[in-house]
């Protein structure tokens, strides 16, 4: 169970996120269009896990603009954006903000990722949504890097994700 805070307010999740040098759990996740996606629809791309509590939030929106802004200087990488928000939701959100590079994922039918990762926030004010945190794999969907955010107000580590990224590609990242 990781501790983490929401506005320095005290709440956990189900879990832990994967440990490094594992392989990742498949999941089953739905796109705008209501199709469902594994991690087999991403084979031989590194990808990159950008988990948030909602697309609706100032934060979570940050972080789709950053990582969508960051997959045009990188080649070989998949950003998914994993949220409980519906999939029609996102969709408006990506189309009003322009995102076209970010995949947006939705736990519609199924809610097996959130516990799967250890994501799914159990207490507080936000339990039942995903906790902010980075997961990044590699072509082989061993997880290389991770990042519970502490604080769910808080941006994610950007940079050391897309470096980890960059890493398993042996591609330059470009600030």
């Amino acid at each position: 169970m990781a501790n983490i805070t929401f506005k320095g307010n005290p709440i956990q999740t189900i879990g832990s996120l994967p440990a490094k040098g594992t392989t990742a759990s498949d999941f089953s996740l739905s796109k705008f269009d209501l199709s469902d996606v594994s991690l087999e629809d991403f084979e031989g791309k590194i990808k990159i896990l950008n988990i948030v509590p909602s697309l609706d939030t100032g934060v979570c929106a940050a972080s789709a603009r950053a990582f969508n802004k960051a997959a045009s200087s990188i080649d070989d990488v998949v950003i998914l954006t994993i949220s409980r928000d519906l999939p029609f939701a996102q969709k408006r959100f990506c189309e009003a903000e322009g995102i076209d590079k970010v995949i947006t994922l939705s736990e519609l039918r199924t809610r097996n990722f959130g516990k799967a990762y250890g994501v799914e926030i159990i207490s507080g004010p936000m339990a039942g949504l995903l906790s902010r945190a980075v997961v990044v794999l590699d072509k082989a969907n061993k997880v290389i890097y991770t990042e519970q955010v502490p604080e769910i107000a808080q941006e994610p580590n950007y940079k050391a994700a897309l470096e980890a990224a960059r890493t398993a590609t042996n591609l330059v990242y470009k600030d």
